[in-house]
């Protein structure tokens, strides 16, 4: 396995970490928590980033094994 498909496992699974960790900020957010609130939208924006990594890490991977 190549170095940029061991980049791109450990990138899917931060991203799953972090919308384990949204889930708890959402709901918390939900039920009325202001602060919860404002770490939910800075997550959505890291999530955002992070996803765009992975694409990026994806395509390079597919070059890779050509």
């Amino acid at each position: 396995m190549s170095e940029v498909r061991s980049d791109l496992e450990q990138k899917w699974q931060e991203l799953k970490v972090l919308i384990e960790t949204l889930e708890v900020d959402i709901q918390k957010n939900i039920k009325g928590n202001k602060s919860a609130g404002v770490r939910a939208r800075k997550g959505l924006r890291l999530l955002k980033t992070n996803a765009s990594d992975i694409v990026k890490v994806s395509l390079a991977a597919d070059k890779d094994s050509e």
